[in-house]
């Protein structure tokens, strides 16, 4: 048995220990807004939020993850209220596809609440690893922008 705490919930898993965190959040758990991309954690599709930091979560063992404080796209907004990283992203119309947005915000989420007002190069470095295949990253820039002004 896995413990596992994700967005402020306890989810006991009865699941083998090297079963990647993906698996466990979207089969077990049932939260289907981290995305599968590559499997290699190189395409940042489902990137959560670990203790505030921004981990693949394909390529953690759900087992690595006991102990600390998941967040996922479904734990941001509460109440229905968006954050102004979500808010940003309607404002400035970033998905296209939207395929790997979920792991855009989380990533854009970390970096706005280490780094309040990123300059490019802060937003560059927090969102490199994150692929969008239909290329809105100028919108994805502006929004962290907009969001880190509000």
């Amino acid at each position: 048995m896995i413990t596992l705490k994700v967005n402020g919930e306890q989810h006991s898993l009865d699941i083998e220990d090297d079963m990647p965190l993906l698996w466990a959040l979207r089969s077990e758990i049932g939260l289907t807004g981290t995305k599968y991309g590559c499997g290699i954690a190189q395409c940042g599709a489902c990137t959560v939020l670990l203790d505030g930091k921004p981990v693949r979560s394909c390529f953690m063992a759900a087992s690595a993850a006991q102990g600390k404080e998941i967040t996922t796209i479904e734990g941001l907004a509460k109440n229905g209220n968006l954050t102004k990283v979500q808010a940003a992203w309607v404002a400035e119309d970033v998905p296209q596809c939207g395929y790997c947005q979920s792991g855009q915000i989380m990533s854009a989420t970390a970096l706005l609440n280490q780094t309040p007002n990123p300059d490019n190069s802060d937003i560059d470095a927090a969102m490199a690893g994150n692929i969008c295949r239909c290329g809105t990253y100028v919108r994805i820039r502006r929004a962290i922008q907009r969001a880190a002004k509000a």
